[in-house]
């Protein structure tokens, strides 16, 4: 049976990391007609163990299998992102729809086989771009819409973090830290809900350049870069991150600068957003879900349902990765 006739989603998961224990995964099972049948893990032990502690029926070692269960109709693509583009095709291929993590994949090209693919079986991909759905940035986008500091002229983004305890392990790096894995270093892992969010604010970034360097010297992939970007509405922005600075000077910071204002937010501590106006200072608290993914998850399987439309599909999801590839100069 096609998924479109199907009314209860059975979600097979291929990946059960720390993002579907925290972020996404009990979403899945919390939304009407939406279910979790099975779990997948090349470790035997963590998939297992994963399963009996969310209640899950069925475990694999295999992701083959799981994307053949026939109980299984749809899939959730929690793995690094160098194998996205390898399951998310064998899904789409095998009728099943897809919601993959972000990034969308390692590298543009992969992202532009996904939407390939998508568009030849007809089978819908979703990207895990979860901050477009959550009420803290859509407050922004309100308030940037309702023209609350007029005009936007200039966007910046400053991003900083020092090293964490396993970076000092050159032996035993991070995958996040394995470019031919991750796709690039932190920038790549990080950098992309940045992006995103200001490509759902302001349209696609049409040109991009970047500098990146390795100033730590604790790995081989850039811990530093800076970039410059245009969007198809004119409007420019900047960015710099660093993967290596002092606790001290931690920084999760975008600034949306108006002819009549200014907007300060973060994107992952989800600090207070800090309006400036003609009216003075002011700070705004939002409240996100427990479950961060749950907004987003709620409206895929809406779509899926023919309830509802997802806006974050493969398409939209891969501007971001050109942009990245742009300012990382792999394109």
């Amino acid at each position: 049976m096609k998924y479109a006739e199907e009314i209860e989603l059975n979600w097979g998961f291929i990946g059960c990391g720390e993002v579907t224990e925290k972020k996404s995964g009990p979403a899945f099972g919390m939304i009407p007609g939406s279910h979790i049948h099975a779990v997948m893990s090349r470790d035997a032990q963590k998939a297992q163990s994963y399963a009996e502690r969310h209640h899950i029926p069925n475990w694999y070692t295999d992701p083959t299998e799981l994307i053949d269960d026939p109980d299984v109709n749809a899939i959730y693509i929690a793995t690094p992102p160098s194998s996205h583009a390898t399951f998310a095709i064998m899904a789409m291929r095998a009728g099943k729809p897809v919601y993959i993590e972000k990034p969308m994949a390692a590298s543009y090209e992969d992202c532009a086989r996904i939407n390939r693919i998508s568009q030849q079986t007809g089978v819908p991909c979703f990207v895990a771009y979860y901050r477009r759905y959550l009420p803290y940035f859509q407050r922004i986008k309100q308030m940037i819409d309702s023209g609350l500091i007029g005009n936007i002229i200039n966007v910046q983004v400053r991003f900083s973090v020092p090293p964490r305890d396993l970076d000092y392990n050159r032996d035993n790096l991070p995958w996040r830290l394995q470019p031919d894995i991750a796709g690039g270093g932190y920038f790549y892992d990080l950098a992309p809900h940045q992006l995103d969010l200001l490509q759902h604010y302001f349209g696609v970034i049409l040109d991009a350049e970047g500098f990146c360097a390795n100033r730590g010297g604790l790995y081989e992939t850039e811990d530093t870069v800076s970039a410059c970007f245009r969007f198809e509405n004119g409007l420019v922005g900047s960015g710099s991150w660093c993967f290596v600075g002092h606790e001290s000077a931690k920084e999760d910071r975008i600034e949306l600068i108006g002819d009549k204002g200014q907007i300060n937010f973060s994107v992952f501590d989800y600090q207070p957003i800090s309006l400036y106006t003609e009216k003075g200072h002011e700070y705004i608290t939002v409240e996100n879900p427990q479950y961060v993914q749950m907004p987003l998850i709620e409206s895929v399987v809406a779509q899926l349902q023919h309830k509802g439309t997802c806006m974050c599909d493969g398409i939209s999801a891969t501007t971001t990765n050109w942009v990245m590839d742009k300012i990382l100069g792999k394109l």
